[in-house]
């Protein structure tokens, strides 16, 4: 597995993450033996980089990702970089953002204690929340950093102005955005940002929640508790729009000796200003075939050709909290 300097953080990391939102029940039902098998074999498989979130379950997901690290979380804790996000709030009503000084400091507890650790290596507020100040969210996570909680402080979902605001008071030290072939908006402002203050880069949904993995025909249906199940990205004539383009790509893919997904996640690797991609998985068959995507080089000739098959497609956009 190849690994990466993690922007400023200084963290020595494997450009592929595995991500843990689809073991939070937002993506339905699924076997947790074949979940905890999947986590596991991603570690054999060279993978240091965990990432998770208070929010995925609420707890669910990094009581999970503990479980399937536990050894080396006790054992070897300096060869792992555990990753997880914080405020998200639920209520009666529904998730709510909320990165207040006190819920933050409540999900930090909540969130060693259910990954089992004494401290969390990189802590990204989840999404940006507009009826905190900025400089009230920075202030409670650099109390953490000097309380050894915390090692690290990153933000996720958040625009340029928005990190900008943040590191008045406390440096942005990664961002985690969401990135795909069919979601591209960062490249024109919000990378360049991150670059230029060098900034660790991971992105979430480099297979654009499945659509790019080649298994989704017009008929592909979700169960009720999938958020896919209402979303208009998987629905409507985008959608079978789409699909061709997916199509094109898995040609394209073939032609390489590579599968679409392999293509899908060595693209988001290509660009220079990203450093992980982040994918998840639920069973061990299909972290092997993420992985690989590692070791793919993909050349300038390549990409313009990438470029010319997306010419046509659907920009999408992705879920909220408000929305899942």
């Amino acid at each position: 597995m190849r690994t990466t300097t993690l922007g400023r953080t200084g963290l020595r990391v494997s450009r592929i993450a595995f991500g843990t939102w689809q073991l939070g029940g937002d993506w339905g039902r699924f076997d947790e033996a074949a979940a905890l098998a999947a986590i596991r074999r991603a570690r054999e498989l060279g993978v240091t980089f965990f990432d998770t979130a208070q929010a995925y379950g609420f707890g669910a997901s990094e009581r999970l990702l503990g479980t399937a690290l536990r050894s080396e979380l006790t054992h070897d804790r300096d060869q792992l970089v555990i990753a997880t996000k914080g405020g998200l709030r639920m209520t009666d009503d529904g998730v709510v953002r909320d990165a207040g000084p006190r819920w933050l400091r409540a999900g930090v507890d909540a969130s060693l204690k259910a990954l089992g650790v004494d401290h969390i290596d990189l802590y990204q507020v989840h999404w940006p929340d507009p009826t905190v100040p900025a400089v009230e969210t920075a202030g409670a996570l650099g109390e953490l950093v000097a309380e050894g909680k915390i090692s690290h402080v990153g933000v996720s979902n958040y625009d340029a102005a928005q990190m900008a605001e943040f590191a008045a008071t406390l440096p942005v030290e990664t961002l985690q955005p969401p990135y795909h072939l069919f979601r591209r908006e960062i490249e024109d402002e919000v990378l360049p940002y991150t670059r230029e203050h060098d900034l660790g880069v991971l992105v979430y949904g480099p297979l654009a929640h499945g659509l790019l993995t080649g298994t989704m025909t017009e008929d592909t249906t979700f169960a009720d508790d999938d958020w896919r199940a209402t979303s208009t990205v998987f629905t409507g004539e985008g959608y079978q729009h789409n699909l061709a383009a997916v199509r094109a790509l898995e040609k394209f893919a073939a032609d390489r000796g590579i599968t679409v997904s392999q293509l899908a996640i060595a693209w988001t690797l290509a660009n220079p200003a990203v450093h992980v991609a982040i994918v998840g998985a639920r069973q061990a068959r299909h972290v092997e075939d993420s992985l690989a995507a590692a070791d793919v080089t993909l050349s300038a000739g390549d990409l313009a050709e990438i470029d010319t098959i997306m010419a046509t497609a659907v920009r999408v956009s992705g879920p909220s909290p408000e929305s899942v």
